[in-house]
C-alpha cells in the first residue's frame, strides 16, 4: 500500500517533538504517513535513536526558498504536511484522514483548519489541558497579507508545490519569503481551502495581545523581511493582472471653491476622557489659512457631548454635529463631515484618542498637498502611552510606502499610516464605507488606484495606546471579523485593478478584455 503523506516539522531539541512524531507514526494504524522529516539548524545537536522513518534535514531558516525546495525534493508522496510552529501539537480524532479526504475531493493545493489553543503547555501532553477554540477564516483573493493565519498545520498537494516551484522565483533565494511566495503561486492555480473543523490542538506560540502584535510589520528590525514580502506580493499582483505602475490621474486642487482651506474631522463616541485633549490639539494649530474643526458626535452618553458643546460655544471654529441617524459607524460619521457645507478643501483626520504633535502639523499637511499635487496625504506618528510617553515600536513612518510601488504594497500591509488627509472633492466621490474598522484603509486603497498619495516622513501625530483603544485587546472572534473584512476590501480592490488594467489594455489595442 502506498502511503500518501510526508510530514515536515521544525525541530529545536524540544522533548515534545518525540510525542508529535509518535502521533504521526500511529495515525490510522500507521497507514498514512510514509516519512517524517525534522527541519533543524545544522548547528543543533542531532537527536539519537531516531526511528527509521524519521530523518533530519538541515535548514538555515524555516521559511526560505531553499527550505521550500528541500521539502519538495524530499517528498515522494502525493501530499505533504508542514508544521510551521515549533510547539507541542496534539492531532485530533482522524485529523489526517479528514485533511486527506477533503484534499482528494476538492483538488485543493493547500488546506488548513480551525484548531484549539492550549495555553502554557510545558509537557508534550496537551489532551487533558483546557482548550480554547481558535477558528480561522476563509481564504480569498484578497488574503495576500503575509501574516494570514493558517494555523500551524499546512496540508499541501505535492504536485501543486512542484508546479509553483517550476514557475517560481525561488531561484532568487528568498531568505524569509519562500513559503509566502509558494502559497501565493499555489493560489493562482489551485483552491486554498479552509476546513472549518477543529482538527488539532497546539500550544499557542504567540500569546501577546492583539494590540501588541499589530505593529510587527513596521518594526525596523523586520525591514529585511518586509522587503522580501513586498517583492513576492508585487510579483503575484503582476501575474494576476492587478499590478499598477506609477502613473496617476492629475489632481486639480482648484476645481472647487471652499470657504475653509482645511477641516479637521473627529468622529467620536463616548470619549469624555480624551476628547478635550484632541480638540485643544486642533485649536492651537498655527496656519496661514482658515481652518475649522468638525466633531461628529455619534450620540455619546458619557459626557462627551457636553464637552464638545462647551468648546463649540466658545470657539466658532468648532462645528458640533450630532447625526440624525443612529446607524453610523466611524465611516458614516466621516461622510457626515465631508458632506457638511462648511467642510474645507482638505479633510484631515484626528482620532478622538490622539493629538497632533506640534502646532504646525496642519500647515505641513496642507503644504504637502500643493507641493505634491496629490489626492491624499499620510503622515508619520509616534506611539505613546496615555501620558504621552513614547512606547515601542516608537515612530511609525511606513517607509515601505514608495511612490513607485506603494499602491501595490498597500494590498499586503494592514494600513497606510496616520494622520490621513483627503482632497475633499475626491473623497466625496469615493465616500467612506459605513463601518468602524478599516474604513480608512478602504478609501486609501480606492484613492491609490488612480491618484497619487504623498507622505510626510517626520512625526506630526501622537497615537495614544491605552485600554480604551478599540483594537487594544481583541478576542479571536473580533480579530477574525476585522481580518476577514480587510481581506474582503483587498479582494474588491484586486478585482477593480484587474478590471482597470483590462480596460487599459483594450483601449491600447493590445488585448481584448474578456
Amino acid at each position: 500500500m502506498r502511503l500518501p503523506i510526508t510530514v515536515f516539522l521544525p525541530y529545536s531539541g524540544g522533548k515534545f517533538t518525540e510525542h508529535t512524531i509518535q502521533q504521526f507514526k500511529s495515525a490510522s494504524g500507521g497507514h498514512l504517513v510514509k516519512e517524517i522529516n525534522l527541519l533543524a539548524n545544522p548547528k543543533l545537536k542531532q537527536p539519537s535513536n531516531l526511528p527509521p522513518e524519521v530523518k533530519i534535514l538541515h535548514v538555515e531558516t524555516l521559511f526560505s526558498s531553499d527550505t521550500v525546495t528541500m521539502i519538495s525534493q524530499n517528498t515522494t508522496t502525493q501530499y505533504l504536511l508542514l508544521i510551521v510552529h515549533d510547539a507541542p501539537v496534539e492531532l485530533g480524532q482522524f485529523c489526517l484522514e479528514r485533511f486527506l479526504s477533503v484534499a482528494e475531493n476538492t483538488n485543493a493545493g493547500l488546506l488548513y483548519s480551525d484548531y484549539y489553543e492550549v495555553s502554557s503547555a510545558i509537557s508534550s501532553e496537551l489532551s487533558r489541558r483546557e482548550r480554547v477554540d481558535h477558528p480561522t477564516i476563509d481564504y480569498q483573493p484578497g488574503s495576500i497579507r503575509d501574516d494570514f493565519n493558517f494555523g500551524s498545520l499546512l496540508f499541501f498537494r505535492t504536485d501543486a508545490v512542484r508546479e509553483a516551484l517550476m514557475t517560481g522565483k525561488q531561484t532568487n533565494g528568498y531568505k524569509f519569503a519562500g513559503l509566502y511566495d509558494l502559497r501565493l503561486r499555489i493560489s493562482e492555480k489551485y483552491p486554498i481551502i479552509r476546513i472549518a473543523e477543529y482538527l488539532y490542538s497546539i500550544a499557542e506560540p504567540d500569546v501577546r495581545r492583539s494590540g501588541e502584535r499589530m505593529f510587527d510589520y513596521v518594526d525596523p528590525k523586520n525591514r529585511a523581511v518586509q522587503i522580501e514580502m513586498e517583492d513576492a506580493a508585487t510579483e503575484h499582483l503582476k501575474r494576476i493582472g492587478a499590478f499598477l505602475s506609477a502613473e496617476f490621474k492629475e489632481v486639480d486642487l482648484d476645481t472647487e471653491q471652499f470657504e475653509f482651506e482645511a477641516s479637521v474631522i473627529i468622529p467620536v463616541k463616548n470619549r469624555a476622557r480624551t476628547i478635550a485633549d484632541a480638540i485643544k490639539s486642533v485649536l492651537k494649530q498655527k496656519t496661514n489659512f482658515l481652518f475649522n474643526l468638525i466633531v461628529v458626535d455619534n450620540h455619546s452618553s458619557d459626557g462627551t457631548t457636553e464637552i464638545v458643546r462647551a468648546f463649540a460655544e466658545k470657539d466658532s471654529r468648532v462645528i458640533h454635529i450630532i447625526p440624525s441617524r443612529y446607524d453610523l459607524g466611524i465611516g458614516g460619521c466621516w461622510n457626515e463631515a465631508i458632506f457638511h457645507p462648511r467642510c474645507g478643501k482638505f479633510a484631515v483626520q484626528l482620532d478622538s484618542d490622539d493629538l497632533y504633535k506640534d502646532e504646525d502639523a496642519l500647515q505641513k499637511i496642507v503644504d504637502t498637498f500643493y507641493q505634491e499635487r496629490c489626492a491624499m496625504v499620510v503622515g508619520t506618528y509616534q506611539m505613546t502611552n496615555f501620558e504621552l510617553e513614547e512606547i515601542p515600536p516608537g515612530i511609525i513612518d511606513h517607509r515601505e510606502w514608495t511612490l513607485e510601488n506603494g499602491r501595490n504594497n498597500a494590498l499586503r500591509i494592514h494600513g497606510l499610516g496616520a494622520p490621513r488627509a483627503f482632497f475633499t472633492p475626491i473623497i466625496r466621490q469615493i465616500k467612506f464605507p459605513n463601518v468602524s474598522y478599516g474604513e480608512d484603509y478602504a478609501v486609501g486603497l480606492a484613492i491609490s488606484r488612480d491618484y497619487k498619495i504623498a507622505r510626510i516622513y517626520e512625526p506630526i501625530y501622537l497615537c495614544r495606546r491605552w485600554e480604551g483603544n478599540s483594537d487594544a485587546n481583541l478576542d479571536i472572534a473580533k480579530s477574525n471579523t476585522y481580518n476577514l473584512y480587510k481581506d474582503k476590501l483587498r479582494t474588491f480592490e484586486i478585482l477593480a485593478r484587474q478590471k482597470k488594467n483590462a480596460l487599459t489594455r483594450t483601449r491600447g489595442g493590445a488585448l481584448t478584455a474578456t
